[in-house]
């Protein structure tokens, strides 16, 4: 390991832990040549599928750019930087679960879709416009319809017919 402020090789772990989720170790390490202190994450690396842009080309699969179109839909929203990495943990989980070698764009906009249409029906809803290219005023009124309708089968699956669900709980 090098360190990244004088390039030495030379160094000694001083900590290890590992995440919460036991996704990634955490390591603090110190230089033996400059004595400073600094973090590594060691995370297994996956292979995951090839994505099948909607023009057909393929597209490595890229962590950075999910974290990134997540991050903008959820621009302002309550929803911590752990919740957006946990989000991105579940959608590269159900890639890799599929056991394909290539995955169209429209299957893992979905996968996006589903996560935070459970999480923030706001941050869903901003998503949904660009993914699903939202031409008018009707198209929004037909995704919120969906939401609430997907929300309405969860409260019905998940408790008393009239309860309410809990993100429109909150509003009150």
């Amino acid at each position: 390991m090098q360190c990244p402020f004088c390039g030495d090789e030379g160094n000694r772990v001083i900590d290890t832990r590992l995440a919460r989720d036991g996704s990634e170790i955490r390591r603090r390490r110190e230089c033996e040549e400059c004595t400073r202190r600094f973090t590594t994450r060691e995370r297994i690396e996956t292979m995951l599928p090839k994505i099948i842009k909607r023009d057909e080309r393929r597209e490595a699969y890229r962590r950075d750019k999910l974290l990134g179109s997540i991050e903008r839909a959820c621009v302002k929203r309550p929803m911590s930087v752990e919740t957006v990495e946990a989000l991105a943990d579940r959608v590269e989980r159900s890639l890799q679960e599929l056991g394909e070698r290539e995955v169209s764009s429209h299957i893992l906009g979905n996968s996006i879709l589903d996560e935070l249409g459970r999480l923030d029906e706001i941050a869903a809803v901003r998503f949904a416009s660009v993914f699903l290219n939202f031409q008018d005023s009707e198209a929004y009124a037909e995704y919120f319809a969906s939401l609430g309708r997907a929300a309405e089968s969860r409260a019905g699956r998940d408790g008393p017919p009239n309860a309410p669900t809990p993100s429109r709980a909150s509003r009150k």
